[in-house]
This record gives C-alpha cells, sequence and structure tokens, in this order.
C-alpha cells in the first residue's frame, strides 16, 4: 500500500495518464459509506432486521452492500490489468498476486486484532473474501468475455454442488462463507468482468445483459435458497444483477450532474483507508462494556455515533481528496 499525491490512475509508472471514471468512484463510495454505517447498525438492537444481513437464507439491503462493492472492483479489473500487462506481463501478474494476497493479509491482522479485543475468534472477514476472489480472477482474466462468462457460471454451479452436498455446515459456522465460500466470490467477481465488458460495448448490450441477468436471478431464486451466509448460487446472481443495474443508473445520473467530483467521488478514491478507518473508530466506539452505551443504546445515542463516524471518516475523505492523495495497494 502507498500513498501517492496527486496521482489520478491506477496505471503503471510511465503508462499514459487516463481520467478516473467518476460513475465508478461515486458508486464504490456509496458503497463504503453503506458498509461503514452497516457494520456500525449490525450490532445496535433496536435497528430493524431489514437494515442488518440475513441470519440464514433471506435477502435483506445490507445483503447487497459487499457484492456491490465486488462488482466495482470487477469494472476496473481488466482494464487495470490489461495497461500493466502493457508494459510488462509478468510485472501485472505479481502486481495482482501481491495486491490481493496483500488484502488477505491485512484481513487476517483485523480479525487477529478483532480476537484480541472481543475475546473470541473474529474469524474470516471481508477483506479475506475480496483477496482471495481476486487471485481466482487473476487466473482467467486474460481470456474472451465468453469464456469469463462461462467459467464464472460453471465455478457457481461447481460451488453449489459442494455446498449442497457437504460443505454447508462448514461454510454456515464462517463469516462471509469462509474459505470455501471465497470460491463462490470468485465466481462473482469474474462474472463481474465480463459484465463490464458488455458495458464497454454499448448502453443497448448492456441493458440486453442486464435482463438476462434479472431472469437468471429470479429462476434460481425458484431452485436455490438465497443466502449471503452460504454465498449461494441464488444470492450472487441476484446480487449481480442488482449491482448491474445500480452502476447503469450511476453512470446514467454521472452523465447528468457536475463533472467535478463530490461527496461520493472523495469516499471512492480511498476506499480500502476509510475502510480500515472505521473499524479503527467503531472499535473505540463499541469497546466500553456497557450495553447502553452501544448494543443497547436508545435511538438518539446510536444516531450519535453513527454522526461522529460518518464525519470523522467523511473529513479524511475530504482531506485526502483535497492533498490528491491516493492510496494504491
Amino acid at each position: 500500500m502507498r500513498a501517492v499525491p496527486g496521482e489520478t490512475t491506477s496505471s503503471v509508472r510511465d503508462a499514459p495518464v487516463q481520467e478516473r471514471n467518476l460513475a465508478i468512484d461515486r458508486l464504490r463510495g456509496a458503497l463504503v459509506i453503506l458498509m461503514v454505517a452497516g457494520d456500525y447498525l449490525g450490532g445496535v438492537h433496536l435497528v430493524p432486521s431489514f437494515l442488518k444481513h440475513a441470519p440464514d437464507i433471506g435477502f435483506t439491503i445490507a445483503d447487497a452492500v459487499a457484492p456491490c462493492f465486488i462488482f466495482a472492483i470487477g469494472l476496473n479489473y481488466g482494464p487495470s490489468f490489461a495497461r500493466r500487462a502493457q508494459q510488462n506481463m509478468p510485472s501485472a501478474y505479481r502486481h495482482f498476486f501481491l495486491r490481493y494476497l496483500a488484502l488477505i493479509g491485512i484481513g487476517a491482522i483485523l480479525a487477529a486484532g478483532g480476537t484480541a479485543v472481543a475475546g473470541s475468534p473474529a474469524g474470516w472477514g471481508v477483506l479475506q473474501a475480496i483477496g482471495l476472489a481476486g487471485l481466482i480472477c487473476l487466473a482467467v482474466i486474460r481470456l474472451p468475455m465468453s469464456a469469463r462468462f462461462a467459467i464464472g457460471l460453471l465455478i457457481l454451479f461447481g460451488y453449489q454442488y459442494l455446498l449442497d452436498e457437504w460443505a454447508l455446515s462448514s461454510v454456515l459456522h464462517s463469516a462471509q462463507g469462509g474459505f470455501l465460500g471465497a470460491i463462490s466470490w470468485g465466481a462473482l467477481l469474474i462474472l463481474s468482468t465480463a459484465v463490464a465488458d458488455v458495458w464497454r460495448k454499448g448502453l443497448g448490450p448492456y441493458l440486453i445483459c442486464c435482463a438476462v441477468l434479472a431472469v437468471a436471478a429470479v429462476l434460481s431464486a425458484l431452485l436455490v435458497p438465497v443466502s449471503k451466509n452460504r454465498v449461494s448460487l441464488s444470492y450472487v446472481l441476484i446480487a449481480l444483477a442488482i449491482s448491474a443495474v445500480a452502476y447503469l443508473l450511476t453512470e446514467l445520473v454521472s452523465r447528468i450532474v457536475t463533472k467535478s467530483a463530490g461527496f461520493l467521488c472523495w469516499w471512492g478514491e480511498n476506499a480500502l483507508v476509510l475502510y480500515l478507518v472505521h473499524l479503527l473508530i467503531l472499535g473505540l466506539l463499541v469497546l466500553p462494556r456497557a450495553g447502553w452505551w452501544y448494543a443497547d443504546a436508545p435511538i438518539w445515542l446510536a444516531g450519535l455515533q453513527l454522526a461522529v463516524l460518518l464525519t470523522a471518516t467523511s473529513l479524511l475523505a475530504w482531506w485526502m481528496h483535497r492533498r490528491k492523495v491516493r492510496v494504491l495497494l
């Protein structure tokens, strides 16, 4: 991870500088804000269940955020790899391998810290899931779009078969589906890179793609239980369809509104940093053992604490944007 003053692209050194895609920044920024708010609200008892993750089978607003973020990663994965590969193919593979390996390592460190603070095993986290998904995707990123669609679906069906036959108990006892669940997250990222390629073909093909994804999502829900904890086939396809439509709407709105970076872009430019910082602030907020302070907090106190959390991270996002600091991994 490195801070780069004035850096505006993730391309390699000496490669042509490209403008940031503000739509992707805005989508990523909105998702990080939702993740920050969701992480806090998830532990407050008075918060209604539809704003929290479903305990197993089911789909809530919170269940859509993480896969949408993985989709946002998929939007840039292919072009970012291609720019590096133009300079040096082995170096491109090495960079992406180390990037996603580092995410697994950062996630493991956070899990160890959470275990030390909470006194109980924190387990597999979202960063580990993204890291392993990124490594899985790296193996196929140079394949044609149609091949990635096929491979992503084959992985999904294969994972669902393993889940139904013998892995259900293991997956359910692990956050984010654990190591096995990361296979399904990897399929989601592979499919996301393929959907991103359809977007680059034009609005017409993308609208057709969104319609096909919506039909596939509905059909899969009739056959397989929808569950984020299981990272089931139906969950992934529903999340992929929602993510594709969310990006479509963000892109269309971005064509209308001002081209200058705004509040959501501040967050999207340094999503990883803000996610890590929010975990630190969240840890300080929930560390006091008194139930009334967090878990059993009244609505006004929970709202105040959430406002402090979002304000602190927003100020950091604004400062990094104003100083043109981009922390790249």
